[in-house]
């Protein structure tokens, strides 16, 4: 089993890179992504919908140039992954939202800082995540076994989010934070959106940076859990980066988008960890019964819609009041 081989060409691997910074570029120099700027729904339903659409439409030009260039056949079945991958990143980055939830009502952020810490949090999230990709390939290139322990390790994840699903999350308890306040200059107050301050002459870190530490930690270990997933669906490094390149741009507008009825999705932590345990066990029993692609799509999104669904009806009355 090569782990690491794959379709794209060079070219195909600089263009979609320059196509991630391009758009982080427009994001900080046109959309002033650094500048203090409350998100209201509108804007985050209208960049939900613009990065869904994209993903959508980088599948279908991805299709098309596989369908023109080696076949029907290879085209469907390298889209069909590329859109299950997608959905699987983009459905376990709403984990991601409700720790952001935490962490932002715990230091008390206000709204229109949130979006800049968010913008850092994505570009530190792409370093990890592409590293984290090409690591992965490696050992699965390596070590063919390294799937069934990746398998194991979801499933045992997914049962351990069932069980503590409902627990909240004590942010006080959490050890790099108590660390942080013991060992570093931390100043009692914001200074706007600046990350350091300077109090008496003596540089300090601002709340803010604590709070940027814990975005970037949250999506180290959220990856831990995803990037293994969509394992499961392919083992080509460009469809893996590419879906997950999709989900984390997307992630921002996400988070201000459900950031004010994240209550109303309490079920989807469970559909969330029984995509877990799906995935875990289509790695461990991949030897002896291969799903395919569309029938792995498919589950996961019944899955989801149907976490989605009881979700929304068991709050209703709660939305009405």
């Amino acid at each position: 089993m090569n782990g690491v081989e794959s379709f794209a060409t060079a070219p195909m691997w600089i263009g979609f890179i320059v196509f991630v910074l391009g758009m982080l570029a427009f994001d900080m120099l046109v959309l002033g992504g650094r500048n203090e700027h409350k998100v209201t729904v509108r804007e985050a339903l209208g960049w939900s919908v613009a990065w869904v659409g994209l993903a959508l439409a980088f599948s279908v030009l991805l299709w098309w140039y596989l369908d023109q260039n080696i076949g029907r056949e290879f085209a469907n079945q390298k889209s069909l992954e590329f859109l299950s991958g997608y959905l699987i990143e983009k459905s376990l980055s709403v984990d991601n939202i409700f720790v952001f939830l935490v962490i932002f009502g715990y230091f008390a952020v206000p709204p229109a800082m949130q979006r800049r810490v968010l913008l850092y949090g994505v570009l530190g999230a792409i370093v990890m995540r592409a590293v984290m990709i090409l690591l992965g390939a490696w050992l699965i290139a390596q070590f063919s076994w390294v799937m069934y322990l990746f398998g194991a390790f979801l499933i045992l994840t997914g049962v351990k989010m069932l069980i503590f699903a409902d627990k909240e999350t004590d942010l006080g308890q959490n050890p790099l934070l108590k660390f942080m306040r013991r060992h570093l200059r931390v100043s009692q107050e914001y200074d706007g959106p600046k990350f350091f301050t300077v109090i008496n002459g003596v540089r300090f870190m601002t709340p803010l940076f604590l709070v940027l530490i814990l975005i970037e930690l949250t999506d180290l270990v959220f990856a831990v859990d995803s990037i293994p997933a969509i394992f499961a669906i392919t083992t080509d490094p460009f469809i893996v980066f590419t879906s997950n390149m999709f989900a984390i741009m997307g992630l921002r507008a996400l988070y201000f988008l459900l950031a004010d009825v994240a209550d109303r999705f309490h079920l989807l932590k469970y559909g969330l960890a029984l995509v877990l345990v799906f995935v875990g066990g289509k790695m461990l029993l991949a030897y002896w019964f291969h799903i395919p692609v569309l029938a792995s799509l498919l589950v996961v999104g019944g899955i989801l819609l149907i976490s989605v669904i009881l979700s929304l009806v068991l709050t209703r009355n709660k939305a009405a009041s």
